[in-house]
């Protein structure tokens, strides 16, 4: 959400390696990091598809869509159907449930 909101200020290039300071295109950078931010839409048909991805990262003149804000962190479940299904499946604390398998 933090690299959604700097670009949305036009402050995208805060986002890069100081490193890289006099060793690139600005555009360039723009355009990267706003297939960067398509690429991780919450919603599956909002994202690009990796053909349109190189074609967008290889051509200047295709447009670029415009990222949409990006959702929470939970995803698209609401706070109290969390909490609810975290209790009734007694989960772990992350709802990941690991397995130790040892050889014979």
């Amino acid at each position: 959400m933090l690299a959604w909101r700097t670009w949305y200020e036009g402050k995208c290039l805060e986002l890069m390696d100081p490193m890289l300071e006099k060793s690139f295109m600005q555009n360039e950078v723009e355009r990267c990091i706003e297939i960067g931010l398509l690429c991780v839409q919450e919603n599956a048909r909002d994202r690009p598809t990796m053909s349109n991805v190189v074609v967008m990262l290889a051509s200047d003149t295709v447009a670029v869509p415009k990222p949409k804000h990006p959702a929470f962190s939970i995803g698209r479940m609401a706070l109290e159907e969390v909490s609810t299904s975290k209790s009734s499946k007694n989960l772990s604390i992350n709802d990941i449930t690991s397995s130790i398998t040892l050889p014979r």
